[in-house]
């Protein structure tokens, strides 16, 4: 079982696939995203983090999910236009990912061993964020209504670690 999120393989939106070791000493923040969950609202504060501190070393990754409600129905083209087009969000898309279940993706079952819940390991909701240092350990979760603003002072003090 891998120790650190730099040994899981996840899949871009266009299907090719990377180790997420490719960003090694960045910051990152992991999200599972929907565009027809009503906090999509959350897409403008995480590519405006995105956009403050990436020339610091923060990355924003973004993984579709439909665990919810049916909230990320699309195909990955409608959903990586939306997101560009509509949400104007820049940082990575991947490809839709399952984070809960006996099919959940590796890196999910790693984010919620790491920084299970208070009430368990599930992930409850659309933009359960969690939070990467640059060593590659998961050293923060924040919970779907938390607002990327209010991970700032966090991501800030990890950037100029």
């Amino acid at each position: 079982m891998s120790k650190r999120v730099y040994d899981i393989k996840v899949e871009r939106y266009d299907g090719s696939t990377y180790f997420l070791e490719e960003y090694k000493g960045k910051v990152l923040i992991i999200v599972n995203t929907a565009t027809n969950c009503a906090l999509n609202d959350q897409f403008e504060g995480l590519e405006t983090l995105y956009q403050k501190y990436k020339n610091d070393g923060l990355v924003v990754l973004s993984f579709p999910c439909n665990n919810f409600d049916n909230q990320e129905p699309g195909s990955m083209d409608e959903i990586y236009n939306t997101y560009r087009r509509r949400f104007g969000i820049t940082f990575p898309i991947h490809s839709k990912t399952i984070v809960n279940g006996d099919n959940e993706h590796p890196l999910y079952t790693l984010l919620k061993r790491e920084k299970p819940g208070l009430f368990g390991s599930q992930i409850k909701w659309n933009f359960t964020k969690f939070v990467i240092d640059r060593e590659g350990k998961v050293v923060g979760k924040y919970l779907p209504y938390d607002s990327p603003e209010e991970m700032e002072e966090f991501i800030k003090e990890l950037l100029n670690e």
